[in-house]
């Protein structure tokens, strides 16, 4: 396959890669193309934005929690029908998961998809000085292409001028654009990162005056020709063998402003390996659909949504009756805090929730939990054996508390040690932790396994 393609990458946080990426996504859609983007890393919010202004489904491509071979079979699914493909950054282009090394970074995902980095620089406040940090990006991984540059925050057209100048004769690299200080470029912020599209509304004017800025101030025509565009080939290792299975099960998965946190390919793999998804909203008081014979509950924000998740009387019965049924459910992070007793805002506030798990979860204003994580499951565990390591990634700002004994769900694996995670009841798995099942594909397979045995009433109810 040949498309081609750029990674947006960033000096560090906070520099403007999603602004430029998404207003790149949006001009060269309006210029006609089709394009498709992805997102570095684990990151569920930016693929929002990137969803909206494409009208295709953005993609993950991690390279921590998933091999080379999937992060390219990824990619390669991704840009099926696309002319562009537009990979946005996470942190700084050379931030992951290894300090002394490219792992899990947006350095290691342009080697892997062999894409050459348009760099995003926050020009505020210098002129010349701009060339040494891009002289200092290039000279740190001789495997990196850097094929551009764009002037993030400049103050004028004549300050503009001094960065191209400075940067295109130092580094040799063209200038590509820039961007000028714009509160309208702001995007709204919250404790988790950037707001979901999701709950923006009508996003269209903000992505006109995105594509219109970009447009005029940017050199399109000369990127296009500077993208990567080298065939790019994987055998599949995801959705390759065996071949797609015929419908066996159906799998409630919850889906809308509270509750839509899931990588692409967990859904796809468990459609692969023989499973209807149903989608359901619990926050716009959809039950658990009649018929089913497996439950999903993603993370997102049910903090955010907790006193109207918590009028659903209804909703909450259902869920908690289907899964005292007997019903393979996983629930993951947000999924994981709604079925707990209750959620206790920041303010005090306390909502009940479904009430399956005893505990209840507290909302801080600091980050509780952040990382990627090697995942083993307990015993029982009808998801992940004792025996096996598959790869997730923690992100919250909640703790969940408890004063009775029960079964973790996981064993997890970070930066600071072993843990026990989540809560295990029968075919009940739940945690904080996001598992990706292009870490281990065998996942959705077992799922949608446990989930024929459950349609062929072979398990009891408890």
């Amino acid at each position: 396959m040949s498309i081609n393609r750029i990674v947006v990458a960033g000096t560090g946080s906070g520099v403007g890669k999603t602004t430029v990426a998404v207003g790149l996504m949006a001009a060269y859609k309006a210029l006609g193309y089709t394009v498709q983007g992805f997102k570095c890393g684990p990151d569920y919010i930016d693929p929002t934005y990137q969803t909206a202004v494409t009208g295709r489904k953005s993609r993950n491509l991690d390279s921590w929690m998933c091999s080379d071979l999937a992060v390219k079979e990824i990619f390669i699914r991704g840009c099926q029908g696309a002319d562009v493909a537009i990979i946005e950054g996470a942190m700084g282009l050379f931030d992951g998961k290894d300090p002394l090394a490219d792992t899990g970074s947006a350095a290691e995902i342009a080697e892997i998809t062999n894409s050459p980095v348009l760099l995003v620089v926050d020009c505020g406040g210098m002129a010349r000085s701009a060339a040494a940090i891009v002289k200092g990006f290039q000279m740190l991984s001789p495997a990196i292409r850097l094929c551009g540059v764009v002037a993030n925050r400049v103050g004028s057209v004549g300050h503009y001028e001094l960065i191209r100048k400075a940067v295109e004769k130092e580094c040799g690299i063209p200038v590509i654009g820039y961007l000028s200080k714009d509160d309208r470029l702001c995007m709204p912020e919250r404790h988790l990162g950037l707001v979901p599209s999701i709950e923006r509304g009508e996003l269209k004017p903000f992505f006109d005056l995105l594509s219109e800025m970009i447009l005029n101030n940017f050199d399109l025509e000369r990127l296009y020709q500077i993208m990567g565009s080298d065939v790019i080939e994987s055998p599949s290792i995801l959705f390759g063998t065996p071949k797609k299975q015929e419908s066996k099960v159906r799998i409630a998965v919850a889906m809308d402003e509270a509750f839509h946190f899931y990588y692409p390919e967990n859904l796809e793999l468990l459609e692969y390996y023989g499973a209807d998804l149903v989608f359901f909203s619990p926050l716009n008081g959809e039950q658990v659909p009649a018929d089913v014979h497996g439950l999903y509950i993603g993370g997102g924000f049910p903090e955010e949504f907790a006193a109207s998740l918590s009028a659903q009387d209804d909703v909450l019965v259902s869920v908690k009756e289907a899964i005292r049924s007997g019903i393979p459910t996983v629930a993951e992070c947000g999924g994981f805090m709604f079925l707990s007793e209750s959620i206790e805002t920041v303010e005090g506030v306390e909502y009940p929730m479904v009430g399956m798990i005893p505990g209840k979860v507290k909302m801080h204003t600091k980050l509780a939990a952040l990382g990627y994580r090697e995942v083993t499951g307990m015993d029982k565990n009808f998801l992940i054996g004792p025996d096996e390591r598959v790869r997730g990634h923690e992100f919250h700002y909640s703790t969940f508390e408890s004063s009775q004994s029960f079964t973790p769900s996981y064993i997890t694996t970070g930066l600071r040690g072993m843990k026990r995670e989540g809560f295990l009841l029968n075919n009940l798995v739940a945690g904080y932790t996001h598992i990706h099942f292009a870490s281990a594909p065998v996942l959705a397979r077992r799922w949608v396994e446990q989930c024929s045995i459950f349609k062929k009433g072979l398990i009891l109810e408890y």
